[in-house]
């Protein structure tokens, strides 16, 4: 790799050095939160689209295209502007409120964002579910669930062809106008330009005049993992005091002589995507190029067109995103000069970044300009909307999820061996809609929000040094020795130790004497390690002597890793089947639920302690 001259940004010149007390407590627990307060933050989201429509009338705002053979289709914060106001107008003629939302059922588009920008313009709240319920789920029961207890007023779908199904199943639990990116023969659909063409009413102006703080501003549905999805409130006041706490730890941001460009394909049906990314350009002015590929195989070579076209200052992605944008750098030269002097910083999130990843990038960055990149995380969920802590310093190592950004506070209690962690804020959800038992039960008698997982410190005399995500409360497990196993860690390093071979683990063996894997493959890799041809079936991939071979040397190499029984797994189950939208296995984003694959594959489970089934399995090497 060849050097070329480094960027001047380090983590000193972007970030806010983090200023945290601890205040411990006589009960144990812990209370954590800046020294910074919290600068008063814009009235309502329409305050920041409004702004930059009048500063930078012509600047893009979005851009889109449907293949990497086409170019960018492209938005102003000006037209947008326009088009929210016309929307907005249809909106308030069709009587839509707080009772009958905006539902979105497709994927990140232009149109999907003006859309909901003309809703939260005139405190219409916006549910945008995931497409995986429409278009990969069998059953379609969760989404009816979502859509009778919104009692939607619009419903917004990209592609009436595609979405035909979904839209068939849930006819008859709501009374919606079905709005499609394009007309619809026999008036099934209103195109979506028709309501851009609307001319604007008075009426809109009065609308937003109204919106404050407490608006609901959307409805963002939990996994729905272990039942059905809960919908959770997310007022205006959430996301705009999430994205000022933002540009307090990233002051670059605030500066007016740098270009904020982000190419992202993270969903807006996840907070992650919509309100951190999407908010972020909007608070702050910037651009942000629609990624329509994803690190899934036979898109990701989209993401990287894109990438080829759009370069980014900051780089937004999940670990799975990050193992394969590392082979594609390795591979293009190019590309890799490209991304390592353009690129401000890449942050992760969505689930701890398995340490060999981070130990490749910062290689990879050293050979080529010479420095570290900066790579950050923070930590939240859909009810913090989400930003909770944010790591906006340069860890040493992967996982540091950071300290709590001005304004919230974090309580640590303990929990078994363990530190629970809970958050209070005005980034908090007030609740979940139409659920007031679920609501009163989510938060503490000091009214922290009971979030479910753990934390360590990174340093316990120096907090403003971070934390370190401990795994789910709920998930960790005790061995017949008594000793707990943590499921986050175990299965971050698990993921590392079998590199390239796992895309995700399972970590089982509750009330045991050992810990056990089920392995979701990368089968790709696995193919590859075989030196099987595209034929292959997927059970002669994984049943190649050479790859449970590579199996059984990964989990030797963790066993030498780990300080005993619980940090490393005796065994291991190649799955062939990959985790099921339907039943809470997984989501868009390609976060695991480890509860909810132990549950549906008790019979895998099973096997792993099936001493007779030795050929299934694969064991730990030199055990």
């Amino acid at each position: 790799m060849t050097s070329v001259a480094a960027r001047s940004d380090t983590p000193e010149t972007l970030f806010a050095t983090p200023q945290i007390v601890a205040d411990r407590r006589a009960d144990g627990s812990i209370w954590l939160k800046s020294t910074v307060p919290l600068q008063a933050s814009a009235r309502c989201v329409g305050d920041w689209l409004e702004q930059w429509a009048q500063r930078a009338p012509q600047r893009i705002f979005l851009g889109e295209r449907g293949n990497a053979d086409r170019p960018w289709t492209t938005v102003t914060y000006g037209d947008a502007l326009r088009q929210v106001r016309s929307v907005a107008s249809w909106i308030l003629a069709q009587g839509m409120s707080v009772d009958r939302p905006l539902v979105v059922l497709s994927d990140n588009s232009i149109d999907h964002a003006l859309f909901a920008l003309a809703a939260l313009h005139v405190g219409v709240p916006v549910a945008a579910v995931s497409p995986a319920y429409s278009l990969i789920a069998k059953d379609y029961d969760k989404l009816k669930s979502m859509i009778a207890l919104l009692d939607p007023g619009a419903i917004y779908v990209t592609n009436l062809k595609a979405f035909a199904p979904a839209v068939a199943a849930i006819a008859s639990v709501h009374r919606a106008i079905i709005v499609s990116g394009e007309a619809a023969p026999g008036g099934v659909a209103i195109a979506f330009r028709t309501l851009a063409a609307t001319a604007e009413s008075d009426a809109v102006a009065k609308a937003f005049a109204t919106v404050g703080p407490d608006t609901i501003a959307k409805f963002l549905f939990t996994s729905g993992s272990t039942g059905t999805p809960k919908a959770v409130i997310n007022t205006q006041r959430m996301m705009t005091t999430s994205q000022q706490a933002k540009a307090q730890v990233w002051p670059f941001l605030d500066r007016a002589d740098e270009e904020l460009v982000f190419l992202d394909w993270l969903p807006w049906s996840h907070t992650f995507g919509a309100n951190h990314n999407f908010n972020m350009v909007l608070r702050n002015g910037g651009t942000l190029y629609i990624d329509g590929g994803k690190p899934a195989p036979g898109l990701f070579a989209t993401s990287l067109a894109n990438l080829k076209s759009v370069m980014p200052t900051v780089y937004f992605n999940v670990p799975r995103g990050f193992d394969m944008l590392i082979g594609a750098l390795r591979e293009d030269d190019a590309l890799r000069r490209r991304f390592f002097t353009e690129v401000k910083a890449v942050f992760y999130a969505g689930a701890a970044l398995p340490q060999n990843l981070w130990e490749a990038l910062e290689d990879m960055s050293m050979k080529t300009i010479g420095r570290a990149l900066p790579m950050v995380s923070a930590w939240g969920s859909t009810e913090t909307a989400p930003l909770a802590t944010d790591c906006h310093f340069q860890a040493q190592r992967s996982g540091n999820i950071g300290v709590p950004i001005p304004g919230t506070d974090l309580k640590l209690v303990p929990s078994g061996d363990k530190l629970e962690v809970r958050v209070r804020g005005p980034n908090v959800t007030p609740g979940y809609w139409k659920a007031p038992d679920q609501t009163k039960a989510a938060f503490d008698e000091d009214g922290f929000y009971l979030i479910g997982d753990a934390v360590t410190f990174a340093d316990p005399a120096r907090p403003e040094l971070g934390l370190f995500f401990d795994g789910r409360v709920a998930e960790d497990f005790k061995l017949t020795s008594g000793t707990w196993v943590s499921v986050g860690t175990l299965r971050v390093n698990g993921i590392a130790a079998l590199a390239p071979l796992a895309q995700d683990i399972v970590v089982t063996g509750h009330g045991g004497d050992h810990v056990r894997f089920l392995v979701f493959p990368n089968i790709a890799a696995c193919r590859a390690l075989a030196a099987l041809t595209d034929d292959a079936s997927v059970e002669d991939v994984l049943g190649s002597g050479t790859v449970r071979m590579a199996i059984a040397n990964g989990l030797a190499k963790l066993k030498a890793q780990s300080g005993g029984s619980a940090g490393h797994a005796t065994r291991a189950l190649l799955l062939t089947e990959m985790p099921s939208v339907d039943c809470g296995e997984i989501t868009d984003k390609g976060y695991v639920n480890q509860r909810a694959v132990i549950a549906r594959r008790a019979a895998e489970v099973a096997i792993l302690d099936d001493e007779s089934a030795s050929a299934r399995w694969v064991g730990c090497a030199g055990l």
